[in-house]
């Protein structure tokens, strides 16, 4: 009856709501317990996700870092920081470019092409081969004569902030040396033998007697530059010795060697060596603060720049009216001095570069005035141009040579 009794007092709805909810709390703890490790398993893949990709960027920062260490001390050993060309404005392209002067080579060709003018005007003879023998002979020589000025230069502390030398550019002292006195023994063997073709002893005196000029201007124990004496030798090794030489060379021959030297090679030599002077001269405009530092007591330095333009000026001048005179009294032919009135036009034109830039008081005037030399370049290739045109053509045209003040 008990058990009857209990078993009566059991409501079947609460059995089974009982039941129900006992069911469901063992599908949340199951769930529960998935979730949760589901989450773990999630966070912890997470976890290592971002620590490899942190781990990456350190590496990759670090990697960035060192490459920007490497470059930086690069550039600390090249002694040229990116900072320095854009402050400078030159590339290294350019400084190699301005190393090389190669129009800088024209004091090589017009005192060979005005020598060999002034032959072909007087005996109507004028060998190719010749000229580009002492052509190729005369580059070698100008080369030595650039090379050695940078090394004694660099040794003197001239160049020290001359980006442009080759010795700062290639770090090579004894070798730049080295090359430049072996191109000096080749271009001299090329001279050694058309003087020896021609049977004229007196060219490769003179020859002789312009390096050495070139020698005592830069090189120990002379330096004769820094006592304001270069552009006295560099007017004597250009015009009368070098280009005299030439006109002999080119002139002679076996049957026929003792050429005379007259009036009208030592007009042209005189007007070949003072526009190549002035390439000399207006190359120091950009370079008088380091050379006075350095006691090189060149014309400009003594003259400074505004006086130093004014000199300039006033020595094209006296070219113009030197031809003219040297025209009047027949020593040039009429054709030389009428070609040489048509280069004025370049003249001013270089004359008043120079008087508007000589002025320097920051580094972009350095920059302009630096490119003086290179108009002067320009203008003393054209005026050796028309001077050695002139006196073809007159050759050309028949006019009857008459020596005039033979020297021997």
């Amino acid at each position: 009856m008990r058990m009857a009794a209990t078993f009566c007092n059991l409501n079947p709805g609460s059995g089974l709501k009982k039941l129900n909810e006992c069911l469901l709390h063992q599908s949340y703890m199951t769930r529960y317990y998935l979730d949760s490790k589901r989450s773990s398993y999630f966070l912890c893949n997470g976890r290592k996700l971002l620590h490899s990709t942190y781990r990456r960027q350190l590496e990759v920062r670090k990697g960035h870092q060192s490459q920007w260490v490497y470059l930086v001390s690069k550039s600390d050993y090249s002694g040229t920081t990116n900072e320095e060309e854009k402050e400078d404005g030159v590339s290294r392209a350019t400084l190699i470019w301005r190393a090389v002067k190669l129009p800088m080579y024209s004091v090589a060709l017009v005192p060979l092409t005005v020598g060999s003018a002034a032959a072909y005007f007087q005996t109507g003879i004028c060998s190719a081969r010749r000229f580009f023998v002492l052509l190729a002979s005369s580059v070698l020589v100008i080369t030595w004569l650039n090379l050695s000025n940078d090394v004694y230069d660099f040794d003197t502390g001239a160049d020290k902030n001359k980006k442009e030398s080759v010795v700062n550019l290639v770090g090579i002292r004894t070798g730049t040396l080295v090359a430049a006195y072996s191109l000096l023994a080749l271009g001299f063997v090329g001279l050694t033998w058309v003087s020896m073709e021609a049977g004229s002893i007196r060219s490769i005196m003179l020859l002789a007697c312009s390096i050495i000029c070139g020698y005592i201007y830069q090189s120990p124990p002379f330096r004769l530059s820094y006592q304001g004496l270069g552009e006295p030798l560099c007017f004597a090794a250009f015009g009368p010795f070098a280009s005299t030489a030439f006109y002999l060379l080119q002139g002679s021959t076996r049957k026929m060697n003792h050429l005379p030297i007259s009036g009208t090679i030592l007009s042209a030599s005189i007007l070949v060596g003072i526009t190549t002077t002035l390439i000399l001269f207006c190359s120091h405009f950009h370079q008088v603060e380091g050379d006075k530092a350095v006691g090189k007591m060149s014309p400009l330095v003594r003259l400074g720049t505004r006086r130093g333009s004014k000199a300039v000026k006033v020595t094209v001048i006296t070219l113009y009216v030197l031809a003219f005179a040297l025209g009047l009294i027949n020593a040039l032919p009429f054709t030389s001095i009428l070609l040489c009135a048509f280069t004025l036009p370049m003249g001013k034109v270089f004359v008043t570069y120079v008087e508007d830039n000589h002025k320097v008081s920051d580094k972009l005037d350095n920059q302009k005035i630096f490119m003086a030399k290179y108009y002067c370049v320009r203008f003393h290739a054209l005026f050796g141009a028309a001077l050695a045109a002139g006196l073809v053509v007159a050759r050309m045209m028949g006019e009857r040579y008459v020596p005039r003040l033979i020297l021997f």
